[in-house]
């Protein structure tokens, strides 16, 4: 048969073709297939060389503009400002290559511990194989524990049951059993498939593999991820619109000095032009796009060593500014396993806490939930359906060891878990003969005891009671029998021993998380597959489901209009059985009333929404590996806590950033001012070109980046998030850059001034540079808050800004006061009067400053 055609087959037509039996394909065959087509990955396509996203960092419109700038001061013969803009953007795309590497192999790491195996039937023997290499024809054996590397039709299958919440959303595992069902039923009726994505809590099996990589139900979930597109962050696009706006408006400025000094003062174009170009050079801000890569990259090797492994560079500053969490349940703000809660036993409910199997009357109800149970707990994990391991933990938490008791009262025989009966019954050999002990569904239970009409409406009740709570319940009883040959008749005649209430516990830190989120102003959602009885329970108990919001189902939304769903999402704050269609819906719902949302999620049903999302969570432990491919941002810890240390962390780092861009550009604005003046009053240029190269990497550069490692505050987590279409340069923000670069450059015009009247040109030139770099430095601390810091133990708590300024102070005395360093870079030789008096002039600028801030905060 033609390959090609194999791949476009029904699964039912290629159960007739490929089956071989027990056998399988030949290993000749499986390889033949494999490499006619690849293995079987979902994200087809190889990574980008290093080259090429080295290559990609300079696609900036202020990179380029920087570009072109440095090739005309090459051309002009101005070798320091070539130098200086070329080293800046060129440490700029280092930083961002390397930064983006690493996270790409802290990924690719997480995906090879993650890899999963499968265990083919291939030339009559069982062979262990990489999932990837699964391909169509293969016989699969599966067994408790496993992973399911593709989807495929069952062969054979003894109690299956699969947990397949990484497709459906849905927590409690699905039992499998052979027969024909359509291929187009929903995913949770085609009981005779099994799926990739999925894994095995109960049974073994066999399975024919009929789809593997996009070709799976787990593929067409991904091919969603095709029609959402990938969206940039606010710092991104305020520094794209800062960047545009700033180049251009810096060229208007040359253009018109240009004219002025060629067509009104009549000097030479060559020279009119040089300045223009220095006036270029001082005025962009080259080291801001470096200095905003080596924050985030710092932002990004913290959060990693707080469990968060960062894929997009910006996402750190776009998470710190999400307004709403939309997070998934299972597995991410709960524990994913189920835990006893409460029992019902002897006509009084007891919590799991309360439990005691010393207690006659409890003692036959936990004896019972642990025989009546295939599940093993050890310290390498827990295998089985997780309804039954958290019953063993119970009968372990109160003294019941797993092996000791199934050895004591050994099973003899067993009628297997049914759905249509909904029991399970298992035989012992106990002191007084043996003993037939069953469990089930509540109600099928009851019907199968011997109880009275007021005890059995005590029983419903207590039900009732704890499905109100969102737990999850199963009734026990038992009977003598007279042999081991027992039947499904003799399921009947029972005595009622109690129930066991059970639920997926939210994580211990989810409540405290949950309760920061919304004193920082952020607005959690839940998002889930799961029952909205059982939703809603998680979602009160850890505080997301909060008086005057409500849960709802998905196909409540299915008929609302995208108008009507925007103005339905506030009220809600859980969603319970939703498609991933539904996940997007809501996504985008709050996206167009303006916030910036986060989701969270593992499963490849919570993809499509991760990358619709503007910052997509990806759970690293249990998350599939289209999830985190769709994500930003994966957990290496899958602990909700991680995402509010990562909004801390983000909110940190945008005002690092917000402080960094502050000092770079209100010094850059003192020095546009200088020169403005210098021009406009007929004066010398006041700076060198060696002045600017020693400025931009020295007094620019070092303080700026020290300005982002600014100690993190946890008084971040007090303030609204921005709104969303609030970029990065508010009018409050202009207003001080403006300001302090005003304060600055009047301080270095008045140096320049007396160093003309002194000593000429060149006095004035070296006292005007001297004057701007001290000034910038001691400009430092006056960025470091809004409010004043001077003399204050704030001023001294960031050792790298200390230092920053103990280096610029130290080569710019160097600078001044070394004899051999002066022609170098073009100084006049200064006395030590004129010394003191720059060291004044420039001290007396952050004093200045800082009064304006303490008038302001008055004012406020």
């Amino acid at each position: 048969m033609n390959e090609k055609k194999i791949w476009q087959k029904s699964r039912m037509e290629l159960l007739q073709d490929l089956s071989c039996g027990d056998g399988g394909l030949t290993a000749e065959e499986a390889a033949e297939r494999l490499r006619k087509y690849g293995p079987n990955e979902l994200q087809a396509g190889k990574q980008k060389s290093v080259f090429r996203i080295f290559l990609e960092q300079f696609a900036d419109f202020l990179v380029i503009i920087l570009i072109l700038a440095a090739a005309v001061s090459a051309v002009l013969g101005d070798v320091e400002s070539t130098i200086v803009i070329l080293a800046v953007i060129t440490m700029n795309a280092i930083l961002g290559t390397v930064q983006t590497v690493k996270a790409t192999a802290s990924l690719d790491s997480l995906k090879q511990m993650s890899a999963p195996t499968a265990k083919v039937v291939r030339d009559g023997r069982v062979l262990q194989v990489p999932g990837r290499d699964v391909v169509p024809g293969d016989v699969v054996v599966l067994e408790a524990g496993d992973s399911v590397c593709a989807d495929g039709r069952l062969l054979e299958c003894a109690s299956l049951k699969c947990a397949e919440s990484a497709l459906t959303g849905e927590s409690l595992p699905v039992e499998k059993e052979l027969g024909e069902i359509p291929g187009d039923a929903p995913l949770g009726d085609r009981k005779n498939m099994v799926f990739s994505g999925s894994f095995v809590t109960y049974g073994r099996a066999k399975f024919l593999v009929t789809g593997t990589g996009m070709d799976t139900e787990m593929g067409k979930i991904a091919a969603l991820l095709k029609s959402t597109e990938e969206k940039k962050t606010p710092l991104q696009v305020s520094l794209d619109q800062f960047g545009r706006k700033l180049s251009i408006g810096i060229l208007i400025i040359c253009a018109v000095l240009f004219a002025v000094s060629v067509f009104l003062r009549h000097e030479n174009v060559m020279n009119a032009f040089l300045f223009a170009v220095a006036l270029a050079v001082a005025a962009i801000p080259e080291a801001l796009s470096s200095i905003v890569t080596i924050v985030l990259s710092f932002g990004t090797q913290k959060m990693a060593r707080e469990n968060a492994i960062i894929r997009k560079l910006q996402a750190v500053e776009g998470l710190g500014s999400v307004s709403v969490i939309c997070s998934d349940k299972t597995g991410t703000l709960t524990q994913n396993k189920m835990t006893v809660k409460k029992l019902y036993t002897g006509g009084k409910i007891i919590s799991a806490e309360e439990a005691d199997f010393h207690d006659p009357v409890q003692e036959p109800l936990l004896r019972t939930a642990l025989l009546c149970s295939d599940a093993v707990v050890s310290e390498e994990g827990e295998v089985g359906d997780p309804t039954e391991t958290a019953l063993v933990r119970l009968g372990e938490a109160n003294g019941f060891d797993e092996g000791d008791t199934r050895q004591r009262w050994p099973r003899l025989t067993e009628i297997p878990f049914d759905s249509d009966r909904k029991l399970m019954s298992t035989v012992h050999q106990l002191s007084g003969g043996l003993m037939m002990v069953t469990k089930g569904a509540v109600d099928v239970m009851l019907d199968r005891c011997i109880i009275s009409p007021q005890e059995r409406a005590d029983v419903e009740r207590a039900n009732e009671q704890f499905s109100n709570e969102g737990l999850r319940v199963l009734a026990f009883g038992c009977r003598t029998v007279e042999s081991t040959a027992v039947r499904l008749e003799d399921e009947t005649g029972l005595t009622f021993l109690g129930l066991i209430a059970m639920m997926d516990p939210p994580r211990e830190e989810s409540k405290a998380a949950v309760a920061e989120c919304i004193a920082a102003g952020i607005r959690p959602i839940m998002i889930t597959g799961d029952h909205k009885i059982t939703a809603s329970a998680i979602a009160r108990e850890i505080g997301i489901l909060t008086p005057g919001t409500e849960a709802v189902e998905g196909a409540v939304i299915d008929s609302m209009s995208d108008e009507e769903l925007r103005q339905f999402v506030p009220k809600v704050s859980v969603y319970a059985r939703v498609s991933p269609e539904h996940k997007i819906r809501i996504v985008r719902a709050w996206q167009d009333r303006g916030n910036l949302v986060a989701m969270t999620g593992d499963g490849v049903n919570d993809a499509p929404a991760l990358k619709q999302a503007d910052i997509g969570v990806a759970m690293g432990i249990t998350g599939t590996e289209v999830a985190k491919d769709a994500a930003g941002m994966v957990l290496t810890d899958d602990n909700f806590a991680t995402i509010v240390q990562a909004v801390k962390n983000g909110r940190n780092v945008y005002a690092n950033i917000k402080r960094a861009i502050q000092f770079l550009l209100s010094g850059n604005t003192a020095g546009i001012l200088t020169v403005l003046y210098a021009s406009l009053m007929g004066l010398p240029v006041p700076f060198a070109a060696v002045h600017l190269l020693f400025i931009n990497l020295l007094t620019d550069s070092l303080p700026a980046i020290a300005l982002g490692l600014e100690p993190h505050t946890d008084a971040v987590m007090h303030q609204k998030p921005r709104p969303r279409n609030e970029g990065i340069l508010t009018r409050s923000f202009l207003a001080s850059v403006a300001l302090e670069g005003l304060v600055i450059a009047v301080a270095t015009i008045l140096a320049f001034h007396m160093g003309l009247q002194i000593g000429g040109a060149a006095t004035g030139s070296t006292m005007a540079f001297a004057t701007l770099c001290l000034s910038r430095l001691f400009h430092g601390f006056n960025c470091k808050s809004d409010a004043p810091v001077l003399l204050t133990r704030r001023m001294f708590n960031n050792r790298f800004l200390l230092g920053a300024f103990g280096i610029g102070v130290v080569l710019l005395g160097a600078v001044l006061l070394v004899p051999a360093l002066e022609p170098l870079f073009q100084v006049a030789q200064l006395s030590w009067k004129l010394v003191g008096t720059v060291v004044g002039l420039a001290f007396g600028s952050m004093v200045v400053i800082q009064l304006l801030k303490m008038l302001r905060m008055r004012f406020k």
